[in-house]
């Protein structure tokens, strides 16, 4: 052969072994989740990729049988047919020793960029811009190459899965997908455009139901308004008008006797019949969801659908009363507060000299989102901003009390009682703070 039907040859296999690689990355890189959507919606070639991909020992083997044939072959033909034309074309300015060995050094690099540039680079970077697309393009053609490197891919598997199992590797993919993974997915969306950044603190945020519990958005002990049972009428009325609640627990005389609670809307009906006095007797006190402390907000979800309640009281492992949570608190954590400017800044607020005040009760979740935290120290054993200084302080928390973490000193400056009520996040200027560490001015 000339050196034209050489190159012609060389360009050939060039050509076949870019196929190989373009397909590799197209079937590896290809999203299961959005194949099976383009599946379902009957694109056939979809179905053979996954099935390919759940069984793609074969063809691998023969991939790379394919690709090292190749290779090998180039290496082979572009030496054999380059050398020759180097050698005369070096002879034009250079006949010294040597001539022989450039000569080949040049048809060398020439052939391995020729390969590495349009065999192994360009179509990998094509078929990662868009896997499935290629995937589905090429999957014909692929399971032709399969069918025929059928036998040398059956014992090069042989082979292989006998290494695996002397090695002890589980060959087997795992598909489970996680929610750094998904929140991963989302924030690219974001990024994208494709998903605006409220969507993109929804989405995570109901993954947040799985992880947090009824604790951390329900109102707390401190702050529930409860009706006695031998509470006058004018004490009633007086608290329905100081809180904007629709329902309210009815007690036997301390917090902790729950007999049921009132829903508001039966007054009203009262008021609006014209029974402008009543008794908190003759209203219909509705049996009280009761759920345990441990209960994540998923959980809680799930309580409400199945018991067709909005209210529920929260109790701990002792039967003592910690809180209620609604419907709405849970939708809260989700969406966000809907409320005015000044209800939606009640926990965080942000003072101009950029430190925030942050109130005790503000889930941990809440408190890592304002400030732009990666993580807490055991974040599994509390749940609110006062239960993080709690933990980390050792002791019943005093005014002044500190801690510093990734850079930010969280001090206490106001304490109700032995509860933290208020705290002041100041970020530290000095390059050299620790990770962590734990200070108190008045000991």
């Amino acid at each position: 052969m000339n050196l034209f039907e050489h190159l012609a040859v060389l360009a050939l296999l060039v050509l076949a072994a870019g196929f190989l690689s373009l397909t590799e990355i197209a079937l590896a890189g290809a999203r299961k989740i959005k194949l099976k959507l383009l599946a379902e919606a009957g694109d056939e070639r979809a179905q053979k990729v996954m099935s390919l991909q759940a069984q793609s020992a074969d063809f691998f083997a023969a991939s790379q049988l394919g690709l090292n044939a190749i290779a090998i072959l180039g290496g082979i033909l572009g030496e054999g047919a380059l050398r020759p034309f180097f050698l005369d074309w070096l002879s034009l300015f250079y006949s010294g020793p040597g001539r022989d060995n450039v000569a080949f050094a040049l048809s060398f690099v020439f052939v391995t960029t020729l390969f590495v540039l349009f065999s192994d680079l360009m179509p990998k970077r094509l078929a990662m811009i868009a896997p499935e697309a290629t995937a589905m393009a090429v999957i014909r053609p692929v399971l032709f190459v399969i069918r025929l490197f059928r036998p040398f891919s059956w014992a090069l598997n042989k082979i292989a899965n006998m290494l695996f199992r002397l090695f002890g590797v589980d060959m087997t993919r795992e598909d489970r997908i996680t929610f750094d993974e998904i929140s991963a997915v989302v924030e690219a969306g974001a990024q994208a455009g494709v998903l605006q950044k409220q969507e993109q603190h929804f989405i995570e945020n109901v993954f947040e139901l799985e992880s947090r519990t009824v604790t951390s958005t329900m109102t707390t002990r401190e702050n529930v308004v409860f009706f006695d049972l031998t509470e006058p009428e004018e004490s009633i009325r007086q608290k329905i008008a100081n809180h904007s609640l629709s329902k309210f627990p009815v007690c036997d005389g301390v917090i902790d006797r729950v007999v049921g609670y009132v829903d508001t809307r039966d007054i009203l009906v009262r008021l609006l019949s014209k029974q402008t006095r009543f008794q908190l007797s003759e209203l219909t006190i509705r049996t009280a969801l009761i759920i345990p402390d441990t209960l994540t907000l998923s959980e809680m979800l799930d309580r409400f659908r199945s018991s067709k309640e909005t209210f529920a009281i929260v109790i701990n492992e002792y039967a003592f009363v910690v809180g209620v949570i609604t419907l709405s608190d849970i939708m809260v954590t989700v969406m966000g507060r809907w409320g005015s400017p000044l209800e939606a800044d009640q926990q965080t607020l942000q003072r101009d000299d950029g430190s925030w005040l942050i109130d005790g009760s503000t889930p941990v979740a809440d408190m890592k989102r304002v400030l732009d935290l990666q993580s807490l120290p055991e974040e599994e054993r509390y749940e609110t901003a006062a239960g993080f200084m709690m933990y980390m302080l050792r002791k019943v928390p005093k005014p002044t009390d500190s801690v510093e973490h990734e850079g930010m000193r969280f001090e206490v400056v106001d304490v109700d009682h032995y509860r933290i009520d208020q705290l002041l996040v100041k970020r530290l200027e000095r390059a050299d703070t620790s990770p962590l560490s734990v200070g108190s001015l008045t000991d």
